[in-house]
This record gives C-alpha cells, structure tokens and sequence, in this order.
C-alpha cells in the first residue's frame, strides 16, 4: 500500500459548484495524510482594467472579497468537519498567476482545483484558469472536473 505524503495542500476556490467538490477532494486528501489545507481565492483585478474610468472600484473591490471571504469559509467549515486544519488566504491579481506564484512561493506539495471543463469557442474566448494553472505550475495539479455546474 503506498502512502499519501501532501502536507501543503492548496485548494483554489472561486466558490463555485465545481470548487466546492475540488474543496471535499482535497480536504479528503488532507485527512488521508494529516496535511494542511490552505484555501485561496483570488480577488481579480482583470475585471478593474476592463471598466469605465467612473465605476466605483472599491465597492467592486469590497463585494469580490466579501465573495472570496464566502468561498475560504466554505473550505474551512468543510476542513473542521473533517478534522482538517484550513488556513484561509485572499490573493489580489490575475487569478491564475496569483494561484501559480503562491503555490510555488509557499512550496505546496499539491494544488487541487475545479473546472467547468469548457470545450471549443467558449474555452478559446473564455480561457481557463485551471488550464493555465496545470500548464505553468510548477506544483503538482489535480483538477476535478466532474459533471459539475456554476
């Protein structure tokens, strides 16, 4: 029987369906091998480059943390169910190379994450930030893409 060694876990979370059941994958692997979770969403500041000069970006930036305050809690009350212990961290940039730099910086042994698992034109226009996380991470990455909707 091997056994599972991943100490540092990270979860990437936007609080989606998809990241909910990447967070109980994870938090499953925390269990099987006594790790630490340490939950991360990104606040995205792409949006901010994209709006009129007039918008009020900070209470966009107030209401995009308070939805990334929502998504760490859901893993950390999910983590204590399981007896996992659940650091929650809300990063500020572009959310792939924020997830890439942090799992890389702080030497997680295994990031794990949701996708829609878009196909075709919605994944060329739309690009996908777990695509981008399992092409230049450094860090292994388990995505979880089951049949799973936003």
């Amino acid at each position: 029987m091997v056994t599972v060694n991943f100490k540092k876990i990270m979860i990437a979370t936007d609080g989606s369906v998809c990241s909910r059941m990447a967070a109980n994958n994870g938090i499953e692997l925390a269990r099987l091998s006594g790790g630490t979770v340490y939950a991360v969403y990104v606040v995205s500041t792409d949006y901010f480059s994209s709006m009129a000069v007039d918008f009020d970006w900070e209470r966009m930036k107030e209401a995009l943390k308070k939805e990334g305050r929502s998504a760490v809690s859901y893993v950390k009350r999910a983590g204590e169910l399981e007896g996992v212990d659940v650091k929650p961290i809300l990063l500020e940039g572009h959310p792939a190379d924020e997830l890439i730099r942090y799992a890389g910086e702080n030497e997680m042994d295994i990031v794990v994450m949701g996708t829609l698992g878009r196909t075709g034109l919605d994944r060329l226009l739309l690009g996908s930030v777990a695509e981008n996380v399992v092409r230049h991470c450094k860090v292994p990455v388990m995505v979880i893409s089951e049949k799973c909707r936003a």
